[in-house]
């Protein structure tokens, strides 16, 4: 498999989602003590520093750390086949590829901090009259839009790829 100039600008996609996301959370820590919270918009948006040894919705938080090596290893595989997948397609193709960049960027996002601090640094809190959407960070950010355009991609356009 041969990496050809045009798959460069989906790899630089990635970087750029791996360094927001890196810079974002570096800010956060920088300028928040842990469970400290920012108010952007008032009753529904805060920035709140947490640590999250889990997954996604805080899955196996708190199960002792081996958790931590699991999601890892989970997050190199993941990249690896969707690298591998991303340069199969065609140069041509634009909304695919981006997907799996974000996703990609993502996951790699939050493995950086999975290897370096054993959390992932979550921050973005968005509430409503009590209801609490469990925090996250732009790398969760760019992997529910890169899934979401997977899907999209799946429904609309993979059967005119086909046809």
């Amino acid at each position: 498999m041969k990496l050809h100039v045009p798959h460069m600008r989906w790899l630089i996609i990635t970087g750029l989602v791996v360094l927001l996301d890196a810079w974002s959370k570096s800010d956060i820590t920088r300028h928040l003590s842990l469970y400290q919270s920012y108010t952007l918009v008032p009753g529904l948006l805060d920035f709140t520093l947490l640590h999250n040894t889990g997954a996604a919705f805080s899955f196996l938080y708190g199960a002792g750390g081996w958790q931590r090596w699991l999601f890892a290893g989970i997050a190199v595989v993941v990249s690896g086949a969707l690298l591998v997948w991303l340069l199969s397609l065609a140069e041509s193709m634009i909304f695919l590829p981006l997907a799996i960049s974000l996703i990609m960027g993502g996951a790699l996002g939050n493995l950086l901090d999975r290897l370096s601090l054993g959390y992932v640094v979550d921050f973005i809190h968005v509430h409503y009259h009590g209801w609490h959407f469990p925090a996250f960070n732009l790398a969760d950010s760019a992997i529910t839009l890169g899934t979401v355009m997977l899907l999209i991609d799946m429904v609309w356009f993979e059967e005119r790829r086909r046809g």
